[in-house]
């Protein structure tokens, strides 16, 4: 007797995540007959040879006959002790132990925080491009994402009277991701400055990724936006994954800010899906006061000289060098996002030039419109591998695009021959 499909949740076919999608499982295919894949879908620092600090490893180390047990839903005291005052430092209103919420890195705390938001048909505006997960966590929480667009010809920064043009009485979150990703994109302090008072006009929720703030290049700053929030309530983002290098160890947290009463009832939502859950992991709590209160070991990386930086060199000179790509520099975070430009670009997918690089050229790379964009000519590509590395995919990925343009060209011959 055959059984019937079972079935899933119909809202699951809204849901994009190209980052690890069907491209990752062709390279998984290749790989297994033995062909070598330089991936740079993910962020991931640690599958390029970069080491969490070890003043971090150490604090896991030393308490790890203190990790068997559960602890507190929202985190161990001393890691939100440590969290608060971080921000505190940072100028955040109202920052305090008891208004830190520490998760299985921020994806959990994302989702967390949607679920205790959001009703069914609820609206929260997001930036386009966004990291997907956002546009999930919405879909999957039964709320309905409403993009406001973050142009390349403006540097990848919103427009702030589009965002509130786009404001419905269902909205309720404004969600920003700064430095972005998969721009790089750092927002300037008047732009945030903005938004918050949109926030403020409209009584919104300010959510705030923040994952990469110290992943900065040439001088670029992070204008972190609780404390111009003031008494607005805030939901800021972070953790140990970027900045620390230790995304396996699944450490984030999130900050609610701004006046306590007004977020009391939110606060005990998040608390009460923190409980449903139990507990976030337990060692790698104990790196959170050893990576805020220790040595910088991100900013020499950021610098001349240093890996990544000189891996977002290598990219912005490759681009410079091509005949088919344009970019906006990244200021921060781990990514750039080049678009395909000019004889190349004609009837150019970007999802099919994805998997043709990955199938001739053994790279791996993430179509730009898996970001919710409505383009289909970019791509992201992240700074992780070695620089010399970069420019060997940039060099592959030019030898793809020669053959666009070729084909390109000819369509443009054969459509001048019929005219």
């Amino acid at each position: 007797m055959s059984l019937p499909p079972l079935k899933t949740r119909e809202r699951l076919s809204e849901v994009r995540y190209e980052i690890r999608g069907e491209l990752a499982r062709r390279a998984r295919e290749l790989e297994a007959q033995g062909r070598k894949q330089i991936k740079l879908n993910i962020g991931n620092p640690g599958a390029f040879g970069f080491r969490a600090p070890e003043h971090l490893q150490r604090a896991i180390a030393d308490h790890i006959a203190n990790t068997d047990p559960y602890t507190h839903q929202q985190g161990l005291p001393a890691a939100r002790e440590a969290i608060a005052a971080f921000h505190k430092r940072r100028g955040t209103p109202n920052a305090s132990p008891e208004r830190v919420f520490v998760g299985n890195g921020v994806s959990e705390l994302i989702d967390l925080s949607l679920r205790a938001l959001l009703n069914p048909g609820d609206e929260v505006l997001l930036p386009s491009p966004d990291y997907p997960l956002w546009s999930a966590a919405t879909i999957l929480n039964d709320g309905r994402p409403v993009y406001y667009r973050c142009q390349p010809e403006n540097g990848f920064l919103p427009d702030p009277d589009e965002i509130e043009q786009l404001i419905s009485s269902r909205t309720r979150a404004i969600v920003l991701i700064n430095p972005n990703n998969p721009t790089g994109a750092a927002y300037p302090r008047e732009l945030i400055e903005r938004i918050v008072a949109i926030a403020a006009r409209h009584k919104l929720l300010l959510m705030c990724d923040e994952i990469y703030d110290s992943i900065l290049y040439d001088g670029a700053q992070f204008t972190p936006v609780a404390p111009i929030a003031g008494d607005l309530p805030c939901l800021s983002f972070g953790g140990l994954s970027k900045v620390h290098r230790a995304c396996g160890w699944r450490v984030g947290w999130a900050v609610l800010s701004g006046d306590p009463v007004a977020s009391g009832d939110f606060h005990h939502a998040m608390d009460l899906l923190g409980a449903l859950r139990l507990c976030a992991n337990v060692p790698g709590q104990f790196a959170i006061e050893a990576a805020l209160n220790g040595e910088d070991t991100i900013t020499p990386l950021c610098e001349p000289g240093g890996r990544l930086y000189e891996a977002r060199r290598a990219v912005i000179e490759s681009v410079e060098a091509s005949r088919h790509l344009e970019l906006v520099a990244p200021a921060g975070a781990l990514y750039a996002f080049p678009a395909v430009v000019g004889a190349a670009a004609q009837g150019f997918d970007d999802h099919k030039f994805a998997l043709e690089l990955l199938e001739t050229e053994d790279v791996l790379v993430v179509p730009g419109s898996s970001f919710n964009v409505p383009y289909r000519n970019h791509f992201r590509v992240t700074l992780l591998p070695q620089p010399a590395e970069v420019r060997e995919v940039f060099q592959r990925i030019e030898r793809v695009l020669d053959r666009y343009a070729e084909r390109g060209a000819q369509v443009e011959t054969q459509r001048a021959a019929v005219a």
